[in-house]
């Protein structure tokens, strides 16, 4: 990846090599069932957005004037309060815990001393990215891992009791969980043969939805991925995608039923990203986005209502950049599950 184009990802090898390709923005294909889309204003460069419990705010990764990397901003749907959380370091993954009143991100603020290695590269993850919680404006910090290795892709369960995180170790990258607190730090995943991340809590806060790559075709210009479930204690792990091709960025529904993820289609003269909704009990998959080029970084908002997702279909002629974009979705009738 392009440091540049996106902050600290969700493991993206594939997407690093893809990039180069997005040389201008792309209006959504004609004929397009495509439902009502909106930006963000005033956001400027801007990817993998997610909510707010009472889903009218969204957290991630801009770079915005006078910022020479991506950082960590809040921002409403309106782009009308946009906050800066972190200005130390490198930023990455972000999450709001679920009582609408703390933060969780990733940065190197630190251990700036270390090599920046690659966010997106697994050979030269940066050591030194450790998980934080703050208030929602980026004050009263908590340094929750010390470790100098790689801790990231960071979410919490929707019972604000558990975090989960990515950590790489001598290049191997596992699913760890610990308490809200920082305490009780647990390695779940011992997949040796599996690269794994990218991972969310589905709504009853125990079953865990991630990608993983083989590490054997880890280094592939479009590498393949699929997705799985998993149990928080480590147990009932599941494949749930199986065609061929890149199954990545997952991300669970409220409902507890449908998960968003993308898929790169061959449908275009170059690598095509494009989001979908897969039902987990049935497999049936509904394509979501329609516009040339790239659209990823799906998330849903806990009302159901809304599907965050960053595009380049913003982007100006000759511009490699991501723009973060709001998808009315209240037709799909997604039900959130009571709590």
């Amino acid at each position: 990846m392009i440091r540049h184009i996106i902050p600290g990802v969700r493991g993206l090898t594939a997407l690093a090599l893809a990039l180069p390709l997005l040389a201008w923005a792309q209006a959504p294909a004609p004929g397009a069932k495509e439902l009502p889309v909106r930006q963000i204003p005033n956001l400027g460069e801007a990817a993998e957005f997610y909510f707010s419990p009472d889903s009218k705010s969204l957290i991630g990764n801009a770079k915005r004037e006078g910022d020479t990397t991506h950082h960590v901003y809040t921002t409403t749907l309106d782009g009308s309060k946009i906050v800066k959380i972190n200005d130390k370091g490198e930023s990455a993954c972000s999450f709001f815990f679920p009582d609408g009143k703390r933060l969780l991100w990733t940065s190197t603020r630190d251990l700036t001393e270390l090599p920046k290695g690659n966010w997106s590269d697994p050979r030269e993850y940066p050591k030194g990215a450790e998980l934080y919680a703050s208030d929602l404006e980026g004050k009263n910090i908590t340094r929750l891992t010390n470790n100098r290795l790689y801790d990231a892709e960071a979410a919490v369960s929707p019972d604000g009791n558990w975090i989960l995180f990515g950590r790489d170790t001598d290049g191997k990258m596992d699913l760890w969980v610990m308490k809200s607190d920082g305490t009780g730090e647990t390695q779940i995943t011992f997949t040796e043969e599996w690269q794994g991340g990218g991972a969310q809590f589905l709504p009853d806060s125990n079953t865990i939805l991630t990608r993983a790559w083989k590490r054997e075709d880890e280094g592939q210009r479009m590498m393949p991925m699929q997705i799985f479930t998993v149990q928080r204690a480590g147990t009932e792990r599941k494949q749930i995608t199986s065609e061929a091709g890149t199954n990545w960025a997952p991300f669970p529904a409220p409902d507890g039923i449908h998960f968003a993820f993308v898929k790169i289609l061959n449908d275009t003269s170059r690598p095509n990203w494009e989001v979908f909704m897969m039902n987990i009990e049935t497999g049936k998959q509904t394509r979501l986005t329609y516009s040339p080029g790239f659209d990823g970084f799906p998330s849903f908002s806990p009302d159901g209502k809304l599907l965050a997702f960053s595009s380049d279909r913003g982007a100006m002629p000759g511009e490699r950049a991501l723009y973060q974009y709001v998808m009315d979705i209240s037709s799909l009738g997604i039900v959130p599950v009571k709590k």
